[in-house]
């Protein structure tokens, strides 16, 4: 089995900055790449940031120059720093990877439960 455990939510007022965490575990052999993503009320879960194993980046158009992801590969862990946040990033907050289990071929994705992020104007 492989867990996904995100930390770092909450409530921030308009302009201020959150730290998420997502730690993985379990029966992992490697990972490809891990990522965050985010579903406000109402609305589809969309991509706010991933990394790849060799470093390489991507992010919504919505976070650049705001959203900072970084990951920490001896730990498994992926972070996603956040400043100047709005009330429009507003949403819960997944955490995402795509890894190479020990026990099964192929690649396999996993979630995690989920943190709360909300954003007061």
């Amino acid at each position: 089995q492989v867990q996904l455990v995100e930390s770092g939510g909450g409530l921030v007022q308009a302009g201020g900055s959150l730290r998420l965490s997502c730690a993985a575990s379990g029966s992992i052999s490697s990972i490809i790449h891990m990522g965050w993503y985010r579903q406000a009320p109402g609305k589809q879960r969309d991509l706010v940031a991933a990394i790849i194993s060799g470093g390489s980046t991507n992010y919504a158009d919505s976070v650049k120059g705001r959203f900072t992801i970084s990951r920490d590969n001896a730990k498994n862990t992926v972070y996603l720093q956040m400043n100047s946040l709005k009330p429009e990033d507003t949403a819960v907050y997944y955490c995402n990877a795509v890894l190479l289990n020990l026990y099964y071929s192929g690649s396999s994705q996993y979630w995690g439960q989920g943190t709360q992020v909300i954003v007061s104007s």
